[in-house]
């Protein structure tokens, strides 16, 4: 057992990959020092799943406790309905949520930089920013190929709650102006590769103050525990000291002194006193 806690702030532990093996799942974070992890929503088919495993991890013993962050994910635009705003709108009245999530803009595939289809994103984003600021809640940002524009929709709507930009991709100053707004930068299992030269540069330049861990799993396996190159590794929360490790040599600190500022940094973005 770790002498130091872990938050693991980016999970899709709800999906049908972990069904049959989810409790021992939870057994081994909780053993490895994950005291907490959010599971994040992306799609409306999957957020009563979400709820109920919410629900489910939260009634086991030795487990991690398990926060809810319900929303509408850019990358399934095309599956999103306008109505499905409103079903959101009822989860975070009715259930305990801590953010929003994931939510944001992607323009990875050449087809989500169709114009109908980019404002698409657009409006669903800016719903799901106003549902947060009507809830007073951060935010768990999805941001792929469109930093500046995502910067442009949060201070159109002068977001002021903050929360985490998962899973950064940019630069140093993108880095930057998100921390400005008041978000932590949010750091999975590609700190464990030297190769991911940009996120190292990122975090070096920011610091331990400004950072977050989240496995993202089922994705982002950290490097070591990658068993193929052709098949993809299961990532789990287990894995979460991993990218400890990965950030902690990236930065040059010891883990518990860095795990000691994760751990304050998770609190203060998703507004949690302990």
């Amino acid at each position: 057992m770790n002498n130091y806690r872990l938050f693991d702030t980016h999970t899709h532990f709800d999906v049908p990959e972990f069904d049959h093996d989810r409790e021992l799942l939870a057994h081994q974070a909780k053993a490895v020092g994950v005291e907490c992890l959010v599971l994040i929503g992306f799609l409306h088919s999957r957020f009563q799943d979400l709820i109920r495993t919410q629900h489910f991890i939260n009634q086991l013993d030795q487990a991690p406790k398990s926060y809810l962050a319900p929303g509408l994910h850019p990358f399934y635009i095309e599956q999103h309905k306008k109505e499905y705003l409103q079903d959101l709108e009822s989860i975070l009245s009715r259930e305990d949520c801590v953010a929003v999530g994931e939510i944001g803009l992607d323009t990875f595939l050449k087809e989500h930089k169709q114009p109908e289809i980019f404002k698409k994103q657009k409006e669903f984003f800016a719903a799901q920013i106003e549902l947060a600021q009507q809830f007073d809640k951060p935010i768990l940002l999805h941001i792929r190929k469109s930093h500046a524009d995502v910067l442009t929709v949060l201070k159109q709507h002068k977001y002021q709650y903050g929360g985490i930009a998962h899973a950064f991709s940019g630069g140093i100053e993108e880095a930057k102006a998100f921390v400005k707004l008041g978000f932590k930068i949010g750091v999975t299992g590609q700190i464990t590769n030297p190769n991911a030269k940009k996120l190292h540069q990122v975090v070096q330049a920011l610091g331990s103050e400004h950072l977050v861990l989240e496995t993202d799993c089922p994705d982002m396996t950290p490097l070591c525990c990658q068993s193929s190159h052709e098949h993809r590794t299961r990532n789990t929360p287990a894995n979460l000291p991993y990218v400890l490790d990965g950030l902690a040599e990236s930065l040059q600190l010891s883990k518990e002194k860095l795990a000691l500022q994760l751990w304050k940094n998770s609190l203060q973005a998703l507004h949690l006193s302990s």
